[in-house]
C-alpha cells in the first residue's frame, strides 16, 4: 500500500526549472549597497499547491564606504586618532532549500494568476575585500576592520512572496520578493557589521518552464 501510494504521488508530480536577474540591496547599517543577481532554481510539484525547491543565488559584489577611527595604541601616540576612509567590496553567493505554497492558483495554472510564499533554509559564501583610503600603522593604532581581504560564510532563513503568470504553454513569468535573514553570526575582524549581517533583501523577474 505505501508502496502503491508512494508510487502515485511520484507520477502525479511534476517539476520546473527558473531563472531570473534581481535587484539586490543589503540592508544592513554601515554594510548598505544597491546591486545585481541572479538566481537558478529548480522545484518540485508534488501537488498543483505545494512542493520543495531549491535555489542557487549569486550577486555582484556591492560597493560600501565607511568613515572609520583608528585609536592609538599608547597614550603618548599623536595624534591620537586618526579618522579614514575604508572603500569594501562583498561579492555574496548563497544555496537555499526550502517549501513552495501557492495560496492562490498553482504550479500548473494556465488560465490565471497565482500568489506563492515561500520559506527555506540556506547558506551564504561570501568574500569582502577592504581598502584604507589612508595608510595606517597597525603597529602603533589600532583599527575596527583589517585591511585586505577574506571569506566567511553564514546561515540564513530565507523567506520569500511571488507572483505569476503563464504567457505561452508551460512558459510562465514570475516576480518575487524575497530576504535572507542571518541566522548565524561568526565575527569577522575584515567586517565592519558582524550582527545579523548581511541582511539581503531582492526583487527578483523571472522565467519558469515546468514539465509534466
Amino acid at each position: 500500500m505505501l508502496l502503491l501510494i508512494h508510487t502515485t504521488a511520484f507520477t502525479q508530480s511534476t517539476f520546473s526549472i527558473a531563472t531570473d536577474i534581481s535587484a539586490v540591496r543589503n540592508q544592513k547599517t554601515n554594510q548598505q549597497f544597491w546591486t545585481a543577481g541572479n538566481t537558478i532554481k529548480g522545484e518540485i510539484h508534488l501537488t498543483k499547491k505545494d512542493g520543495p525547491y531549491m535555489w542557487v543565488s549569486y550577486i555582484i559584489a556591492g560597493k560600501f564606504k565607511n568613515l572609520l577611527a583608528a585609536e592609538a595604541i599608547s597614550p603618548s601616540t599623536s595624534p591620537s586618532t586618526i579618522a579614514f576612509i575604508n572603500k569594501a567590496r562583498m561579492n555574496l553567493k548563497q544555496v537555499s532549500i526550502g517549501w513552495k505554497h501557492y495560496f492562490k492558483g498553482g504550479s500548473t495554472t494556465d488560465d490565471n494568476w497565482s500568489f506563492y510564499g515561500m520559506a527555506g533554509f540556506g547558506i551564504i559564501g561570501g568574500r569582502v575585500s577592504n581598502s584604507f583610503q589612508t595608510a595606517i600603522d597597525t603597529s602603533l593604532y589600532t583599527v575596527p576592520v583589517i585591511n585586505g581581504s577574506t571569506r566567511f560564510k553564514r546561515l540564513t532563513a530565507d523567506l520569500g512572496l511571488g507572483w505569476e503568470i503563464p504567457i505561452s504553454g508551460d512558459l510562465i513569468i514570475y516576480n518575487e520578493l524575497t530576504a535572507w535573514v542571518p541566522a548565524s553570526d561568526y565575527p569577522s575582524k575584515y567586517l565592519v557589521a558582524n550582527d545579523k549581517a548581511p541582511m539581503i533583501v531582492s526583487l527578483h523577474l523571472g522565467l519558469r518552464i515546468y514539465f509534466d
